[in-house]
């Protein structure tokens, strides 16, 4: 249910599972305390290595446990017509030609590279609604791409139609459509092989290790991410692309380690990353950044800020994150993160106006953002369930729709 509390939910899967709470805590390696906090309400979150323990123990995926995205609960009833278009996109009957392109003629490559961009912009923008309603014309377009003209001319096609593919995995996994993502992910990944394009795969395997962490599957992802970085290294480190598409892995691998409760080794991976960074401005840019990684010196900060607050670091987030200047090219996604754990951290520290204040700013640049994260949602349960709610709070709270 996409209302349903965090703890609520836990002791609803505990029960499915025939676990007490005490044999929950020792599978999980979490305290019983923490168990009967979240149970009781008397706590409305936990920290994401928490949380990937807990759902290990009751042998869930995570996706079940953070139950529905805010933005896009389901409520038992069928799928919206946008996202059915959206799947058949994705998965067309088999043996059907390839659909014609959208218009009387078929689009140029360049043209068509321009629509997926637009595509990605629309993502990164949170504008979910609107890229339902173009990405599967976008898939067509890319298709028939891949299908038709020189050997040339088709691979070309089949790297637009990764990356549409791509695209397609991962709005499904903002919708908490995990299978769907990675039904996706794995027709991008067969046309990555096909394609003009050395980079895709290794960009593509990071989004599949994105969709193994919503499925809890720390150690696939980590291990997927470090092997991909390294044939990306072998074959492409010495561009800017290439670079680009290695530091995303590695900080994806980080990820995936400081989730399963190994912060050493994610900060080493993260520190490498980061050193990495300089390289980048010795090489020429890619032409279009948002096409290839967002990896950078600001992403990587961004991402430290989001593992130290994770492993309850709030000072260490804090002082990360002071006085950060992010790139031209960082997305409104990644600006979002680091507010909101940015929130977090203050939260943690009992500093609810502080927190109030990064989530202020979080919904006067990016409100379609804040309502599709579950962990918005969580910080502002938590201040409003707290002792004291300073101004602000409660225009949050309704925007959320969290306020009794």
């Amino acid at each position: 249910m996409a209302d349903e509390h965090l703890g609520d939910r836990l002791a609803r899967l505990r029960r499915l599972a025939d676990l007490t709470q005490e044999g929950l805590a020792e599978r999980s390696g979490v305290s019983v305390d923490v168990v009967r906090k979240l149970e009781q309400r008397r706590k409305h979150s936990a920290r994401l290595p928490t949380l990937h323990a807990l759902a290990q123990g009751l042998g869930v995926e995570l996706t079940a446990l953070l139950g529905d995205p805010p933005g896009v609960p389901s409520t038992g009833d069928a799928e919206p017509p946008q996202l059915v278009a959206v799947r058949r996109a994705i998965m067309p009957p088999l043996f059907a030609p390839p659909p014609e392109p959208n218009g009387a003629e078929r689009l140029s490559l360049p043209l068509l590279r321009r629509e997926v961009s637009d595509g990605w912009t629309l993502y990164h923008d949170a504008e979910f609604g609107r890229l339902m309603e173009v990405l599967p014309g976008i898939i067509a377009d890319a298709r028939f791409a891949a299908a038709v003209g020189t050997v040339d001319e088709r691979a070309a096609g089949q790297a637009a139609l990764g990356k549409a593919l791509q695209l397609g995995g991962h709005l499904a996994i903002r919708l908490g459509k995990i299978d769907l993502a990675l039904s996706a992910l794995e027709r991008a990944m067969n046309a990555a092989a096909d394609s003009s394009d050395p980079l895709l795969s290794g960009m593509i395997s990071n989004s599949v290790a994105w969709n193994y962490q919503r499925q809890n599957r720390l150690d696939d992802a980590e291990h997927l991410a470090v092997y991909a970085a390294d044939a990306v290294e072998k074959e492409q480190g010495n561009t800017a692309e290439g670079l680009r598409v290695w530091g995303g892995l590695v900080m994806s691998a980080a990820t995936s380690a400081a989730r399963s409760g190994d912060y050493d080794k994610a900060s080493e991976m993260m520190t490498t990353a980061e050193n990495a960074t300089c390289r980048l401005a010795t090489l020429p840019p890619p032409a279009d950044g948002k096409m290839v990684s967002v990896f950078s010196r600001s992403s990587v900060r961004i991402e430290r800020v989001r593992l130290a607050v994770q492993h309850a670091r709030p000072e260490e987030a804090l002082s990360l994150a002071k006085g950060m200047r992010l790139s031209a090219d960082t997305p409104p996604s990644w600006r979002t993160w680091l507010l909101l754990d940015v929130a977090r951290a203050h939260a943690d520290l009992g500093n609810a106006e502080g927190a109030v204040k990064a989530l202020e700013r979080l919904r006067q640049i990016a409100p379609a953002w804040l309502r599709h994260h579950t962990l918005a949602v969580a910080i502002v349960s938590d201040l409003w369930a707290g002792p004291a709610r300073p101004p602000g709070l409660r225009r949050i709270a309704e925007f959320l729709g969290v306020a009794n």
